[in-house]
């Protein structure tokens, strides 16, 4: 019986037929471009499928670039609102700080201010009692303030100091219902006295007889009387005017020149020389304790006798 199929040529003869035609369609190749054609037909084919095979990488490239954009444009983002919030407060501390810059200029060149000794001081607490009318000063014996020092601000008198410690001071205003001070009518230089009301924007006249020439809208000044006070600081000016049969004195009220509600910066004054001589203003005083002493009787005498009661 044959044999179906029948036996072939060996494995290795094939190999080298194979190998021969290798080598010689190379050479057939390399020597005569013979094959130029189907390269150019075999990649115009296979083409397509290299671009094809292209656009995943494309895409999960393009969606990479995305990404890192957007999470560089996130990252950007909140870099600028913590830059926008920063810019932000650094300009409302800078409205606050040209607002202090103005009620500076205002204070220091004010037209009745005059060449007294003074230094600015700055309101560090204002009593929370409402029947005291008192701020915090931050200064003090060490920076010359004594008792009873007058202190004004860029619009008139404020008060006069009650209290000083080494490095702050307390003091009295003149709205307190335990304050008074010698005042004169500037239209025809009436004296009498202001004294509070508990209020913070009123204060009264007392012991004024009804024939007395003060009218409404007269302006009140420091008599200077009492050595306390320098002569010519605005006070206030005069609102109400009214008289009763049944009491023996009129009824005077005036308006303070100073807003008392808004005190932020104000003046100590030494009215004279010799006072002046111990208030440095740019740095602490150096001086013994009988001269720390001195002001403080000095504004004791000078407080009794203007009938005030700091």
């Amino acid at each position: 019986m044959k044999p179906m199929f029948g036996r072939g040529p060996s494995l290795q003869l094939r190999l080298f037929f194979a190998l021969l035609l290798s080598v010689s369609l190379m050479l057939a190749d390399s020597r005569l471009d013979a094959f130029a054609g189907v390269r150019y037909f075999l990649n115009t084919l296979v083409a397509p499928l290299q671009y094809a095979s292209n656009v995943p990488r494309d895409t999960l490239d393009e969606l990479v670039m995305q990404f890192r954009a957007h999470q560089r444009v996130v990252a950007e983002n909140r870099a600028l609102r913590k830059q926008v919030l920063q810019l932000e407060s650094d300009q409302l501390l800078l409205a606050q700080t040209e607002r202090e810059n103005q009620r500076l200029r205002e204070l220091l060149g004010s037209s009745f201010i005059r060449d007294e000794r003074k230094m600015v001081a700055e309101v560090m607490a204002v009593d929370s009692d409402p029947y005291k009318h008192q701020v915090m000063l931050d200064k003090g014996r060490t920076n010359g303030v004594y008792e009873g020092q007058p202190v004004i601000n860029e619009h008139g008198v404020v008060g006069q100091v009650a209290y000083v410690g080494a490095h702050n001071s307390r003091v009295l205003l003149l709205t307190d219902p335990t304050h008074a001070v010698p005042v004169q009518v500037m239209r025809n230089d009436i004296r009498v006295i202001a004294s509070g009301r508990g209020t913070t924007a009123y204060i009264g006249l007392d012991n004024i007889p009804s024939s007395t020439d003060i009218k409404v809208g007269d302006k009140l000044v420091t008599s200077g009387l009492g050595g306390v006070f320098p002569e010519g600081y605005p006070v206030g000016t005069v609102t109400e005017f009214s008289f009763d049969n049944k009491r023996p004195f009129a009824q005077v009220t005036a308006t303070t020149a100073v807003k008392f509600d808004r005190l932020r910066y104000l003046l100590l004054v030494w009215p004279t020389p010799e006072k002046a001589d111990n208030a440095p203003s740019d740095r602490p005083m150096s001086q013994s304790s009988s001269e720390q002493e001195n002001p403080s009787s000095d504004s004791a005498s000078s407080s009794g006798s203007e009938g005030e009661s700091p």
